[in-house]
């Protein structure tokens, strides 16, 4: 063990959605802290009043801004729901694009305020919770300091990765995905249930806007007929769209969603199990889907604080359901019932899964041992295998040119992949499919 490094007083600030197990991870900081008779405060509601702090206009107030946490306050906290210190969706480095934009004081006003808050509340590091958006924030801070503030007055900062999506490339799994898995599922199937009695489907958005992790493990788990994420969007499903520079003029080809492929294969699958005597399904679709509808579809969309499609208020699983119901009829002259329904936010605050509580509980202490016990700064904990711990340099996380994050994506052909393709095809599900032709269904041998 190397030498502790000396700390008064930690501060927790959690950001974005929320994830079952934020409170175990909470928990588990703050206990270790205070075991070392280091202070804890959790910060309210993410970075909302740090970006806007000015000792004068608009102090930071304890009760009001946030609670120095004690031991009563995490009593039987590790298995609750919600966040005890509330969370946010702004974004202090909202401003910044390029490396060259942390040189400069305008842009990284709200990058000062926050140091110029935690130094005035006497802090000596900063726990960062949150998704791939919080880490970019916790680099933009550690980046700034690097760049404006002398070492000594530095506040060491260390993140622990939190999205019920799953999609953070350093980590194994992230706390919150496999009770978000399991309350989706079970919700899944009861829906196949309500589609066997009225031989029905249902089209179910699920959570999941760049990767396919979680909805591929709801439809996995919830026995669902057919899935599709972004990563799908390939062959058939695609189609290409190009895009001209209005400054320079160059062209750059990217590839959409093809709703009209999208739809016919969805068509496919309901005509494939009526002949093998199934009449129902579900269809569980990625909502990051809609972020690769063609631009026409997508340039009026409302948008967040990080820019991203504000996806819950399109609702992707209607609009397919709309129009799958419209083509089954159109090819085989029959009706068919094909409901809609958006799966997830029942899903951000639900009693945590006993593994999400044992992982969110290990990422805990692993940001007391990477903070006093290894001296770090500027690193994500992680776990892998049995809960070991270790931890991962932001410069291995962060693009160095655009600073933007990296998703995990899953990889086709891989081998949670195939579980899902393989447990598919014992619906009926599995085509080979290629782009203008359809062949007879061909089911693949189980994965090894």
């Amino acid at each position: 063990m190397r030498e502790v490094k000396s700390a008064r007083r930690v501060a927790i600030v959690f950001s974005g959605g929320p994830a079952p197990a934020a409170n175990a991870v909470i928990a588990a900081v703050t206990t270790s802290f205070l075991e070392a008779g280091i202070e804890v405060l959790g910060i309210f509601h993410g970075y909302t009043n740090l970006q806007e702090y000015d000792p004068v206009h608009h102090p930071i107030v304890e009760s009001e801004h946030y609670r120095i946490l004690a031991p009563t306050d995490i009593r039987g906290l590790r298995n609750s729901r919600g966040i005890i210190i509330g969370t946010a969706r702004v974004n202090p480095g909202a401003t910044i694009k390029t490396p060259a934009d942390l040189l400069d004081p305008e842009k990284t006003e709200r990058l000062a305020r926050i140091h110029h808050a935690l130094s005035d509340l006497e802090v000596d590091a900063l726990i960062s919770i949150g998704g791939d958006d919080t880490l970019k924030t916790a680099n933009f801070f550690y980046e700034y300091q690097r760049h404006h503030v002398l070492e000594k007055d530095r506040i060491r900062v260390v993140h622990l990765p939190k999205t019920i999506d799953n999609d953070y490339r350093g980590i194994d799994f992230t706390f919150g995905f496999f009770t978000a898995v399991d309350v989706m599922a079970k919700e899944l199937l009861n829906l196949r249930a309500d589609c066997i009695a009225t031989s029905s489907y249902f089209i179910v958005e699920t959570m999941g806007r760049k990767a396919g992790w979680l909805s591929y493990g709801v439809a996995i788990a919830g026995e669902a007929s057919m899935v599709l994420s972004t990563e799908d969007v390939r062959d058939d499903l695609a189609i290409e769209e190009t895009h001209v520079d209005p400054i320079t003029g160059e062209s750059t080809t990217e590839l959409r969603l093809s709703v009209t492929a999208l739809v016919d294969r969805i068509v496919d699958v309901m005509l494939e199990r009526e002949r093998r005597d199934q009449f129902y399904g579900t269809v569980v679709l990625a909502e990051g889907l809609a972020e690769l509808l063609p631009d026409n579809s997508v340039v009026r969309m409302p948008r967040d604080e990080h820019g991203h499609i504000r996806l819950s208020a399109f609702d992707l699983a209607k609009v397919v359901s709309d129009r799958v119901q419209t083509r089954y009829e159109e090819r085989t002259g029959r009706r068919k019932k094909v409901r809609h329904i958006q799966l997830g936010y029942e899903s951000r605050c639900a009693p945590p899964h006993a593994f999400d509580v044992m992982l969110g509980s290990q990422l805990g202490i692993g940001a007391y041992r990477a903070l006093i016990e290894e001296g770090l700064d500027g690193h994500m904990v992680s776990v892998s295998g049995q809960l070991q711990l270790h931890y991962v340099e932001f410069s291995r996380l962060i693009n160095p040119q655009t600073l933007h994050t990296e998703v995990r994506l899953i990889e086709s052909g891989s081998d949670f992949h195939r579980l899902a393709r393989f447990l598919e095809a014992q619906t009926g599900r599995w085509f080979a499919w290629s782009p203008g032709r359809r062949r007879e269904p061909e089911i693949e041998k189980p994965p090894k």
